[in-house]
């Protein structure tokens, strides 16, 4: 029986209890679906559910006589052991083996599919992410929300939604031309402009830029403004270029890349400024031009249009805001760096301005700070630390899943060393040689002539690890809906540490393979086979849940 399948069985309870007469609850009061959950102690059975203590004001009923007459009920359904009441009127449900192991059977033929639902049915989600400028290598506060940001897209995926991840290229403004600068002082071996790009990584880029456009030096003496464009344009493309390959090769793909520059060239942002005039929240003042954001909880009001006539970033964080609107993204999800902790108001002004609910249309991630200790740096970093070390000195699958393990917002502090250490205490090596070991289990048990296929009892699934190892494996739905609601990828990455620390338990208590005794074999029984369900359902939830964090799950380690 499934965390599901237990679910509609106490709603079925309840409905019947309010036919019988038991309950004077109103049948429309019945909930459509009940939430049950692993009891901390596992001596309180397999599930709990807290449902009577939610009813029992509508029904007009002590807690717990509501949950006797459910537990009565759920006791004499197939599949339930025993059902009792608890504290104020807590119900916790014990399967019985059978039951409860029949669950081996259903991962191992969901696969890949177990674990996905349609909690999130019906959202439609832009997820935005990492969004750097493309002037320079994706460096390490990059990198986590490169881990974080595709793990939540996967997760809302899993979850039902639909999600379309977009990568906002800020390639408009001065920082552009400065761009184009200082490859132009590069190429010809002088300082770069004041607030330009000095970074090694420029030298780099000014010799395939030079290589590409030979004459460049000479166009920047007859025509600095249009060399300083060709560089800059010649420069944007290789280091997007750069970008988008570190990317892939850690493991994170967008389906959008949307360019800044097409806002201002489309005509997109004066088309969004009348827009918001026509909402009623433009005004002019000092020969600017102004959106009233703190009728929307702003600190203050923000500027469109300067009085020299040039648009503001806001003006194209506003452009895009709608754009995405407009594209038909109800549900907006924007993941900043630790130093936009100013954006959050003001992009909530900007969806309420245009009409939207910011509670409803909109939700703005901001991450903390992160370091890591250890890190070997290239010979163009100077003091930086690129995802393109990190991918090289650590490895794809320690950066995202330590990444991934913390709450965004929560300061984080790795050591190299530790994180590419293969002992039990680097949590990555844990899960993946839970996984590893599955596979292994799986292959000797092959040569034991141990074969799914040739038998499954579920009720032989006795051994209190086998108990422990079924009840967090039919856990797993409920993580996953629960992280992608909460947007928090990390529930996911602590919840197969703790399958892979019973997975091990398991592994020491209980044999998938016959014994051997005085060098004779035991013969193979259908308890053997059992296991190997058991065994193979983990291998297939640790897979899943890697697979959600964009970390693989090895065969062999």
């Amino acid at each position: 029986m499934t965390p599901d399948e237990l679910a509609s069985a106490i709603t079925a309870a309840l409905h019947a209890a309010v036919a019988a007469g038991q309950t004077p609850l109103p049948a429309d009061a019945v909930p459509a679906d009940v939430r049950v959950e692993r009891p901390r102690n596992l001596a309180h059975g397999d599930w709990s559910t807290n449902v009577a203590m939610q009813l029992a004001k509508k029904a007009g009923q002590n807690p717990r006589e509501l949950a006797s007459v459910l537990a009565q009920r759920l006791a004499a359904t197939p599949g339930i052991a025993r059902a009792d009441v608890a504290g104020p009127g807590f119900l916790n449900i014990t399967l019985d083996a059978a039951s409860a192991g029949e669950l081996a059977r259903t991962i191992v033929e969901a696969g890949p599919a177990y674990g996905r639902g349609d909690a999130l049915a019906g959202h439609t989600v832009n997820l935005e992410f990492i969004s750097a400028n493309p002037t320079g290598p994706l460096h390490i506060g990059h990198t986590r929300w490169a881990a974080l940001g595709d793990a939540l897209r996967r997760l809302l995926a899993a979850a039902g939604a639909s999600v379309t991840s977009e990568y906002y290229i800020n390639d408009a403004g001065a920082q552009m031309d400065k761009f184009g600068a200082s490859i132009i002082a590069k190429a010809a071996g002088t300082e770069v402009p004041e607030g330009g790009y000095p970074g090694e990584y420029v030298d780099d880029l000014a010799a395939q830029v030079l290589d590409r456009q030979p004459d460049l030096l000479d166009l920047a003496v007859a025509d600095p403004d249009a060399a300083i464009g060709l560089a800059r344009d010649l420069g944007y493309e290789l280091e997007l270029a750069h970008i988008r390959d570190t990317l892939t090769a850690f493991g994170v793909s967008f389906d959008v890349w949307f360019s800044e520059k097409s806002l201002h060239e489309s005509g997109a942002v004066a088309a969004a400024i009348d827009r918001l005039r026509a909402q009623g929240h433009v005004f002019e003042a000092d020969g600017a031009i102004w959106l009233r954001t703190t009728t929307f909880g702003d600190d203050k009001d923000r500027v469109l249009i300067r009085a020299d006539g040039v648009p503001t970033y806001f003006a194209a964080d506003a452009a895009y805001y709608l754009s995405k609107k407009d594209r038909g993204f109800p549900e907006k999800v924007y993941m900043l760096g630790a130093d936009h902790h100013g954006y959050v108001n003001r992009l909530k002004a900007i969806a309420a301005c245009a009409g939207d609910d910011p509670e409803v249309n909109i939700e703005v991630l901001i991450g903390q700070l992160i370091n890591i200790a250890g890190v070997r740096m290239g010979k163009r970093k100077g003091n930086a630390i690129y995802l393109t070390d990190l991918i090289e000195d650590i490895g794809t699958d320690p950066v995202r899943y330590s990444m991934a393990r913390y709450p965004a917002d929560s300061p984080l502090s790795l050591d190299s060393e530790e994180m590419k250490r293969r002992t039990n205490d680097n949590p990555v090596f844990y899960v993946q040689y839970a996984h590893a070991r599955t596979c292994n289990v799986a292959r000797l048990a092959a040569g034991d002539d141990v074969r799914r296929q040739d038998g499954f009892d579920p009720a032989l699934l006795t051994h209190q690890t086998e108990a422990a190892l079924l009840a967090i494996l039919g856990d797993y739905p409920r993580i996953v809906a629960q992280a992608a609601a909460l947007r928090e990828p990390h529930r996911v990455a602590r919840y197969l540490e703790d399958l892979a620390a019973r997975y091990h338990k398991w592994y020491d208590e209980c044999r998938v393979r016959p014994a051997v005794l005085d060098g004779v074999t035991e013969p193979v029984t259908d308890l053997h086979r059992t296991r190997l369900w058991l065994n193979d359902a983990t291998r297939q939830v640790l897979a899943n849940g890697l697979d959600l964090l964009g970390v693989s799950a090895p065969q062999q380690l």
